[in-house]
């Protein structure tokens, strides 16, 4: 009976310890931006024929990653609306938002890096460029 008391008292020890911690904890900051999807070869306006959107189911299929500052680490996975915009929370720190495999589907995306702030929304857009594959130099 003794033994199982110190367990008990330990264990709630490190529940209020955690629970402490958790209070003293920073504010979260947010990510938010737009997620702009461009297909080269695509054919450009005209009054003949106007210029197609994208599709809202579309940009599912290209879900963005928040990665730790040295690129080693997912933090966060995010898909933009039906829209393009996204919105995530994060700990303060600083961060990469890169396109979810992309090397493997061959987009042409830039990595963005930022920093979240406590309580504050930092704003960072995506371009995808899809259709590099099939252009020969």
């Amino acid at each position: 009976m003794a033994s199982f008391l110190k367990y008990l008292i330990g264990a709630c020890t490190l529940l209020i310890l955690a629970v402490t911690a958790s209070m003293n904890a920073a504010p979260p900051g947010f990510l938010e931006g737009h997620l702009k999807i461009v297909w080269l070869g695509a054919a450009e306006a005209s009054d003949e024929m106007p210029r197609q959107g994208v599709a809202p189911e579309t940009y599912a299929k290209y879900p963005l990653i928040v990665l730790s500052q040295d690129g080693k680490k997912e933090i966060a996975r995010v898909t933009a609306d039906g829209n393009g915009n996204y919105r995530v929370a994060l700990p303060p720190g600083a961060y990469i938002l890169d396109v979810q495999d992309r090397v493997a589907k061959r987009l042409r995306a830039k990595p963005q890096e930022f920093t979240v702030i406590s309580n504050q929304t930092v704003h960072v857009d995506m371009n995808i460029i899809i259709g590099l594959a099939g252009i020969r130099r």
